[in-house]
């Protein structure tokens, strides 16, 4: 009732100090709609450097094997069968396969996915990943439906065949984009124009090989296609699994066995075997950096709002000892005082708060337009606001008790 009571004062005093008091709601204001936007940004690069990738990380790891000499496409066809059978052979080994590419390591391809060949619509998006009968178990994959691919399903590809595969393993997201009214399992559809394939099996979830914001949409939608793809450029990548507790020990013996066995190759010494836990580390580095950098920027917002609030509640108060020792001789105490000075603060924090959520939503909507970034929740505005609130109140209670300590004897000096 005393802080109603005391609006009529406020707004008088607020009318006096018009451009000091527009300042500090803009400051507010802008801070809100920085801070809320930024947290969202922070929040959406967290969940998505942690989200799992749907293999067995913490045991897997590749190898990128490059050929010397540019070998026949039959002969390195030959080279690979013989290294995963020396890589399946090796202590500590649990399974292996030959590919072009792993999660979040890159090298995977980005193929359309069309549900009938006449389509016109805009084809569906996917990875692919080459794959045979161990894929499954390498990764650390569940079927959560179909069966896995036989040995006389994987088929042999140079460098410049078309992909045709006959059969297809897909993830659930992928199957429920290109089939939501209806299960996926022995659907046939065409890739790359090319087809048709019919889905086998379908897995939970399995990342594509990009981790990059662009590919954000598509990142669970992906295709294993049974197929062995010799490519004397582009070498191979070898994803191998180890057992519980001999990763390290596979990691030194698996590259020697390789070079033992042929070679004709080259493995980078630097980063030519590299764990998927790694990978992940190296390719979520800007997402991580973007989060500490905008959580930086909302701590760095908030001082400067405090800074300001606590600047100005000072001046006014040095302004406003006379006036306010006539208060107190009249009769106000302590507890008035300080009271006028938090619901002033309130007031034009909750005036700054009103224009920051309208600015807020408004950046939001930009973002969401120029960028690939969802709706921003109306909570965390909230979040943001009674944040603001807090700080607000945190930042005028120093002046206020400084106010509140003005004594009476002040309304009888000149000004």
């Amino acid at each position: 009732m005393k802080a109603t009571m005391q609006l009529h004062p406020i707004l008088a005093a607020l009318r006096r100090h018009k451009m000091a008091t527009l300042l500090i709601v803009l400051q507010i204001a802008l801070t809100l709609a920085v801070v809320s936007n930024a947290l969202f940004i922070v929040k959406t690069r967290v969940v998505h450097l942690s989200r799992p990738s749907g293999t067995d990380e913490a045991h897997l790891f590749a190898i990128d094997n490059q050929w010397i000499d540019q070998p026949e496409v039959s002969h390195i066809h030959a080279q690979m069968r013989a290294d995963l059978v020396t890589l399946r052979g090796l202590p500590g080994v649990r399974d292996a396969f030959a590919t072009q590419g792993y999660p979040f390591g890159g090298g995977g391809r980005v193929i359309r996915i069309k549900r009938r060949i006449e389509q016109t619509a805009k084809p569906q998006l996917a990875f692919t990943y080459f794959s045979d009968e161990h894929t499954l178990d390498t990764f650390g994959l569940k079927l959560v439906a179909g069966r896995n691919f036989r040995a006389d399903e994987i088929g042999s590809l140079g460098p410049n065949d078309k992909v045709v595969p006959a059969v297809i393993i897909i993830t659930r997201n992928l199957a429920h984009k290109l089939f939501p009214d209806g299960s996926a399992m022995g659907q046939r559809i065409y890739l790359r124009d090319d087809g048709p394939s019919t889905i086998i099996g379908m897995v939970d979830r399995l990342q594509g090989s990009y981790a990059g914001s662009g590919t954000r949409s598509i990142d669970e939608d992906t295709v294993l296609v049974p197929a062995l793809r010799a490519s004397p450029d582009d070498g191979v990548v070898y994803l191998v699994r180890a057992q519980a507790g001999r990763l390290a020990a596979v990691l030194q013996s698996a590259p020697a066995a390789l070079l033992a066995q042929n070679r004709m190759r080259l493995i980078s010494p630097e980063d030519g075997v590299v764990t998927l836990a790694q990978a992940r580390t190296k390719a979520y580095a800007t997402d991580r950096g973007v989060a500490i950098m905008m959580g930086a920027i909302c701590v760095l917002l908030l001082l400067a709002t405090a800074g300001g609030i606590v600047g100005l509640s000072s001046f006014w108060v040095g302004q406003r000892r006379r006036s306010i020792g006539v208060r107190r001789a009249l009769g106000a105490t302590r507890g008035d005082i300080l009271r006028y000075f938090q619901t002033e603060n309130a007031l034009i924090v909750g005036i700054g708060v009103a224009l920051g959520v309208a600015l807020g939503i408004a950046a939001n909507l930009s973002l969401m337009t120029h960028y690939e970034l969802p709706r921003m929740p109306l909570w965390l505005l909230g979040v943001g606001a009674l944040l603001l609130w807090l700080l607000g109140q945190l930042a005028v209670f120093g002046p206020a008790r400084r106010a509140a300590a003005v004594p009476p004897v002040e309304a009888t000096r000149s000004v």
